[in-house]
């Protein structure tokens, strides 16, 4: 499965206003539902925040992957923010983030989950893939930046 599959525009936000983390997972929360019964917005940020409080998900350089399980999710789902400003998100680099790749799972996909982060990472370790999505100046572009995105290899 590719990430651009996981993904429709109106999951996408671009040049999103955020004054926290808390608030930052909210917004990727109600992304993700998208107004669906289940998972709702409540149960995809109580994932994302349980997962949290494990460790950050951020990845250094600015950018971060909640990610979570749900028991009621069916389908495997991503929504992606790119913050007019950082936030703190509690980064071993210390930087603030403003790319962030939300992602939820059927409690059961563990391999998938796993292939799936393994992906995310590979993207955002590209670092002129990363410059890129930071200049993007609307939702429609970031989508089909990242719905193009190949891994390598």
């Amino acid at each position: 499965m590719h990430i651009g599959e996981l993904l429709t525009v109106d999951r996408v936000l671009c040049n999103a206003e955020s004054a926290s983390k808390k608030r930052a997972l909210e917004q990727l929360s109600a992304l993700i539902a998208g107004g669906q019964a289940t998972p709702n917005q409540k149960e995809v940020f109580d994932s994302l925040l349980a997962r949290e409080r494990l460790g950050s998900t951020a990845l250094g350089h600015g950018v971060a992957i909640p990610h979570g399980r749900v028991k009621n999710g069916a389908d495997t789902l991503g929504a992606v923010i790119k913050l007019e400003q950082g936030v703190d998100f509690d980064a071993v680099d210390g930087q603030p983030v403003d790319l962030l790749f939300g992602l939820l799972v059927p409690e059961q996909s563990t391999e998938i989950h796993l292939q799936l982060l393994a992906q995310l990472a590979q993207m955002f370790s590209d670092p002129d893939f990363v410059t890129q999505l930071r200049q993007s100046g609307d939702a429609g572009h970031l989508y089909q930046l990242i719905h193009q995105w190949q891994p390598k290899g």
